[in-house]
């Protein structure tokens, strides 16, 4: 397959044009791989059952995994989706546009390939220029996972989709940096109180200033089993994973430098190439292997939109394994450690 990829400048009539491109190619149930706040998306015509499929073929996705879908205005949301509550309203006022994906239940219209068979659907609305424009031209709701080979770390710039969709694809759409770097929250609001599926930029504290008994499903920080049917993307299958092996060491921080220094002197004995991600206030602790910070502990947003860049480069650098420090599961460390953990397989090593 001819794959186009189209780099947008910000104010380029040329820029238009792409997108109007892209939007007929969705309607014509193409593939378009786009950018937004979170990650890059690989959108297809939601309401096109056979679009979809499409999807999880080209990324090798599990078809019980369910796909999000992607409006561009409010008043999209009452073509799509039934008996919306007020919880889902209000939290719809005050975090959309944004990195906040809502379960509701979902109409026909949408194909039951998109939500792999549920009654419900997870709907988003971005924040990313670029997407909702995109959205608008196609003129329906686009379904999109992230634009990666399936269980691989997600991309954040466009030539991470290069490299793992080029030829599998029909456009792919570059011309902005994701904010976050990290996919969005999901809420289930067809539960009361509502359920935080998967942890993002929104974090539990945020959300329970709107529902103040919102909570996080247990689950989610668990290693998964194949024993159910997924509510949202993300809670069933090993995700976000490099082709190294990821280890996470968790603990006091002084102990967890000497571990991993430790535990890198081990693999050296064995010929291995080992790879650290660390912050910008340990970076300089560690010896005989390749060190990546992923940013300052002061400023947890930043090491979310590095997480997956870093997963990558390692894999550039064709390390054999991936030592990681762990992060505070307070605030937007709960969704690091859970990507951290999916990466890993839930391979912690405490100290």
């Amino acid at each position: 397959m001819y794959t186009k990829i189209v780099n947008l400048n910000k104010d380029d009539i040329e820029a238009d044009k792409a997108l109007k491109e892209a939007g007929e190619l969705i309607q014509k149930g193409k593939l378009v791989v786009f950018p937004t706040e979170t990650v890059y998306g690989l959108g297809a015509n939601a309401e096109d059952g056979k679009a979809v499929t499409k999807i999880f073929e080209a990324k090798g996705r599990p078809q019980d995994n369910p796909l999000i879908i992607h409006v561009a205005d409010f008043e999209d949301v009452d073509k799509y989706a039934k008996n919306i509550s007020e919880s889902a309203k209000r939290l719809m006022q005050e975090f959309w546009p944004g990195p906040m994906t809502l379960i509701l239940e979902k109409k026909s219209i949408i194909s039951d390939v998109t939500s792999a068979g549920l009654t419900s659907v997870g709907v988003r609305m971005p924040s990313s220029r670029i997407a909702r424009k995109l959205i608008r031209y196609s003129g329906v709701p686009i379904a999109a996972p992230s634009a990666n080979i399936s269980g691989r770390p997600s991309p954040t710039d466009i030539q991470r989709c290069i490299e793992d969709l080029n030829g599998k694809v029909d456009y792919i759409i570059g011309g902005e940096n994701c904010e976050f770097g990290l996919e969005s929250t999901i809420i289930d609001c067809t539960v009361n109180p509502v359920c935080i599926l998967r942890p993002g930029a929104i974090t539990l504290e945020m959300v329970r200033k709107v529902e103040n008994n919102a909570y996080i499903d247990p689950a989610i920080m668990k290693k998964s089993t194949t024993e159910f049917k997924p509510k949202a993307p993300g809670m069933k299958y090993k995700h976000y994973a490099p082709k190294a092996d990821v280890k996470i060491i968790s603990g006091d921080l002084k102990k967890t430098i000497e571990k991993i220094n430790e535990i890198v002197q081990n693999y050296i004995d064995d010929n291995k190439k080992v790879g650290i991600m660390a912050t910008d206030e340990t970076k300089d602790k560690y010896k005989n292997a390749s060190v990546i910070s992923l940013g300052s502990r002061n400023d947890i947003y930043t090491i979310g939109k590095n997480l997956f860049e870093t997963l990558r480069e390692f894999d550039d650098q064709k390390v054999d394994v991936i030592l990681s420090e762990a992060f505070s599961e307070e605030g937007f460390g709960v969704a690091i450690m859970n990507r951290l953990n999916k990466s890993a397989g839930f391979d912690i090593i405490n100290v």
